[in-house]
């Protein structure tokens, strides 16, 4: 049994003083406010709930910075995934659980303390299986284990190439599988994270220029209780491509074929009419926002204002991977507002602009990747604590705090994050960075000889 003080602690239902966790058997058992610290308590100065990264790639970590040089034409997304799949081919397991390593270790220097890895290399170079199916998987949760992030993992089915059933690029032959190969994988990665603790297994079709309408309906019998997520409407010439082949925008063309809900997750929805945008709030679905990457990307700016009034849930997730920081990822959804609508504080609902995203996005965050969230009786003990001395948070208390955090501050302000009630970052510092990065340098040496 652990038991954490905390001077001030971010609660379900706001900012309390004094607060007590007591933790057993990685659960938060009690949390007590307005009392004293006994003797054994470990003191800390500020406690949030630890952020969920709701959408991940984690070998794209690899390839941070290296799609940043002009080309001959017009750069877009398009050009970017040319990129991804050369640094794609070179990726071997150990490479990946490198790889993997090292960006959990940054996610939880960030705050985040669950990631949904939505995975999608698969297969060998070249496209055969490896012996074992699931190996790439094996390697993700070896990386979870290691760091101690928690894992919903999200297997990708992935067997076209356009809309249609389109076929398959060779450089994407990685990533593919026929229906009874991905429910071979699927039991694999399900039987591989059996050993992680309150991990979770969901599924991902890749996007709906990835699967037939009929393949989609097949998934969603495969894992009939568990998350799942999809890329959606990220690229205007998704949407495009999507109207010519159906007649409708893929936002809308999901709602009226598949039953969408609160265990959906659509990652990006970048590109929604207004009436996708209230249809989407309505269906209980998270919206998977990713402001770094779509950003890096040249995506578009999701409609947050329109969404969250017609009462859309949102989280965030780091998606490429280019750079991980939590409270960037908000810092920047709030001002993509404001610079499209050359307006102020949006996002907070008329309170505190980071508090609100802050919470949301942890509410948001926990029920796209399946879990309970908030420092509460019964969760996970997922806790951050905030360094009091940062300059950033001097002569602030309460939402202030993570207003301060999210608008205010670089990286550092993070001090320790459990997970689970195990410590792993100290002083800001992933208990096995060192290891982990020396690994990762000599992996990287490798792959881009």
């Amino acid at each position: 049994m652990t038991t954490l003080h905390f001077a001030e602690a971010m609660l379900p239902d706001g900012w309390a003083h004094d607060v007590r966790v007591t933790i057993a058997d990685g659960a938060i058992l009690s949390v007590q406010c307005g009392i004293a610290a006994a003797p054994d308590d470990e003191h800390h100065a500020i406690a949030l709930p630890g952020m969920p990264n709701l959408h991940s790639h984690a070998f794209q970590r690899g390839m941070a910075g290296l799609a940043e040089v002009a080309g001959p034409g017009d750069d877009s997304f398009w050009t970017w995934r040319e990129v991804m799949y050369r640094f794609a081919t070179r990726v071997s397991p150990d490479d990946l659980l490198s790889i993997a390593a090292m960006a959990y270790v940054e996610m939880l220097e960030a705050g985040f303390t669950r990631v949904g890895e939505f995975h999608y290399l698969h297969h060998a170079p070249g496209g055969a299986p490896y012996a074992n199916r699931s190996a790439m998987s094996a390697a993700i949760v070896a990386a979870a284990a290691e760091t101690g992030i928690a894992l919903t993992h999200l297997p990708v089915f992935y067997a076209h190439g356009g809309f249609g059933g389109a076929a398959l690029s060779e450089r994407q032959a990685r990533f593919a599988h026929d229906l009874d190969g991905f429910a071979l994988l699927l039991d694999g990665a399900r039987a591989a994270c059996a050993a992680l603790p309150d991990a979770v297994v969901g599924i991902a079709p890749h996007s709906l220029r990835a699967v037939t309408p009929e393949e989609l309906a097949a998934l969603e019998t495969l894992a009939p209780e568990a998350p799942i997520h999809i890329h959606i409407a990220e690229q205007m010439r998704e949407v495009e491509d999507c109207l010519a082949w159906s007649g409708a925008r893929p936002v809308e063309w999901l709602l009226d074929h598949a039953a969408v809900d609160a265990r959906w997750c659509l990652v990006h929805a970048t590109h929604m009419t207004a009436m996708e945008t209230a249809r989407l709030a309505r269906s209980g679905a998270v919206a998977g926002l990713c402001p770094i990457t779509e950003a890096n990307l040249g995506d578009g700016i999701f409609p947050a204002v329109d969404f969250r009034a017609a009462g859309g849930r949102f989280g965030v997730g780091s998606d490429s991977n280019v750079l991980i920081d939590a409270a960037e990822e908000l810092r920047l959804l709030e001002y993509g507002q404001r610079l499209e609508r050359r307006a102020r504080n949006l996002l907070g609902g008329g309170g505190s602009s980071g508090d609100t995203l802050w919470r949301a996005a942890v509410d948001g965050g926990a029920r796209a990747l399946g879990v309970a969230s908030g420092i509460t009786a019964g969760n996970a003990a997922d806790i951050v604590s905030l360094d009091r001395d940062h300059p950033a948070l001097v002569a602030r208390g309460g939402a202030a705090l993570t207003d301060a955090l999210v608008f205010a501050s670089a990286r550092g302000v993070v001090d320790c994050v459990w997970r689970r009630g195990v410590k792993r970052v100290t002083g800001g510092r992933h208990v096995a960075r060192g290891a982990v990065a020396r690994r990762y340098a000599d992996c990287l040496g490798g792959l881009l000889a």
